[in-house]
Order: structure tokens, then C-alpha cells, then sequence
């Protein structure tokens, strides 16, 4: 194997320290998608129906602008990271998905969760991009032992 790009969305810090230790721990790049407009702690209150990430997660047809995209054309596997909303991929994942060509490529996503585990996750994903080549993923506690492993089986 060749190339990974680590490319994760992190709204509380939670994810980004995960992808941070994957990368760094095994030498990979990374890449850190983010939404033109940060999530602020009220707009991630999942109990308010009118808080932006609800409102967001209800209209699965919605695409958080991200402030820039990545060149993913030299890498082999794009390993994607993200906290489960709403027991999937926020919507801002879709929006990074769609920015990129991804055609060709292994496509590896975790997630961090205190509950929810990844298969649905990535069966939605494949789903919604039944072109695209996503291999089985995994959820991260924090102990990413296992990550280049995975990664490169």
C-alpha cells in the first residue's frame, strides 16, 4: 500500500485528536475538513430542534459549505473521520465527499462515538455514492493500536 491522506471533521475536538494520533503515529498526511462557519457549542445541541446541526441533519439534502478542499489525486486510501450525528455522517461529510474524486480510491471511515458503532455510518455512505469503493470501517475510542492495521489491510 501506498499513499493515505487522513482527512477528518471534528466540531468538538473529540475526532480531530484521534486523526491527529493516526496520522502522526504512522507517518500519513492529513487533512482537516472544516465548515466555512464553525459550529458553536448551541449549534450542536442535538435536544434543540432549531439548533443548526439538527436542522442540518433533517434535510439530508443539505451541504455545509467547507472553507477549502485537499488534492486527494496521489493518495491510494482516503481515510475519513467524523463523530456520528444522528447515527450517521454529519452532512458536512457529503459536502467534503462531493469537493473531491474520490474514484478509484479505498475509502476507510471512522468515527468517534460515545454509543453509536460505524456500520450504519458507512452503509449510508455507500448508499449515497454506490460508485465510490468503502471499505468496512471502525470506531475510535481514543486507542488507535489498531489503526494503521486497518488501515492497510
Amino acid at each position: 500500500m501506498s499513499n493515505v491522506l487522513v482527512t477528518y471533521f471534528s466540531a468538538s475536538g473529540a475526532t480531530k485528536r484521534v486523526a491527529e494520533k493516526i496520522a502522526d503515529e504512522n507517518g500519513y498526511d492529513i487533512f482537516e475538513i472544516k465548515p466555512v462557519e464553525p459550529y458553536t457549542p448551541a449549534d450542536l445541541d442535538y435536544m434543540d430542534k432549531q439548533s443548526r446541526s439538527t436542522i442540518e441533519m433533517n434535510d439530508k439534502s443539505f451541504r455545509p459549505p467547507i472553507a477549502e478542499t485537499c488534492d486527494v489525486s496521489g493518495y491510494d486510501t482516503v481515510v475519513i473521520g467524523f463523530p456520528v450525528w444522528w447515527y450517521t455522517a454529519p452532512t458536512i461529510i457529503n459536502t467534503f465527499i462531493e469537493s473531491v474524486d474520490l474514484t478509484g480510491k479505498k475509502i476507510k471511515a471512522f468515527c468517534t462515538s460515545g454509543g453509536t458503532g460505524i456500520d450504519g455510518c458507512v452503509s449510508d455512505l455507500q448508499k449515497a455514492y454506490p460508485e465510490l469503493d468503502f471499505a468496512k470501517g471502525i470506531r475510535f475510542m481514543g486507542d488507535v493500536s489498531k489503526a494503521k492495521e486497518w488501515i492497510e489491510e
